[in-house]
C-alpha cells in the first residue's frame, strides 16, 4: 500500500500549483511591467503577449487549486495521529493564514489586467 501523504505536504503542493499557474495566467500582463520597472525594455517585450490566449486555462487551473485547498483547509476534517504536526491547532491556523495571503495575491495577479490603466495615465 502506498503511503498517504499527510495533510501539510498535499496543502502545500497545492498551494506551489495555484502560485504557478497564477504567475502563467499573468505572465503577459504583469511580466513587461515587471521588466520595465528592472530597466529592460525594447521592442521584443510585446512578445510576451503570445501568453494572452493561454491566460483562461492558467485562470482555470489557478482557481482549482485554489479551491482544492481551501477544500483540504476548511472542508475535510484532518486525519492526523497525537503527536503529529497537524494535530497542533497552531499548525492548522499557520496554513489558514498562508492560504488567504497566497490568495489574495494571487487575486490581485488575476486581476491585474482590469486595474492596469491605473498604472499607466
Amino acid at each position: 500500500m502506498p503511503p498517504i501523504e499527510t495533510t501539510t505536504k498535499t496543502g502545500n503542493r497545492r498551494m506551489i500549483a495555484a502560485v504557478i499557474a497564477a504567475i502563467g495566467a499573468s505572465v503577459c500582463c504583469v511580466g513587461p511591467l515587471l521588466l520595465l520597472a528592472l530597466g529592460i525594455g525594447g521592442t521584443w517585450i510585446s512578445k510576451l503577449t503570445a501568453m494572452e490566449p493561454y491566460r483562461p486555462v492558467f485562470i482555470t487551473i489557478t482557481l482549482v487549486f485554489l479551491f482544492l485547498a481551501f477544500r483540504k483547509l476548511y472542508l475535510v476534517p484532518a486525519a492526523c495521529a497525537p503527536g503529529d504536526a497537524c494535530a497542533v491547532p497552531a499548525t492548522r491556523r499557520n496554513q489558514r493564514l498562508i492560504f488567504w495571503v497566497v490568495t489574495v495575491l494571487l487575486i490581485a495577479l488575476l486581476t491585474f489586467p482590469y486595474y492596469a490603466t491605473l498604472f499607466f495615465t
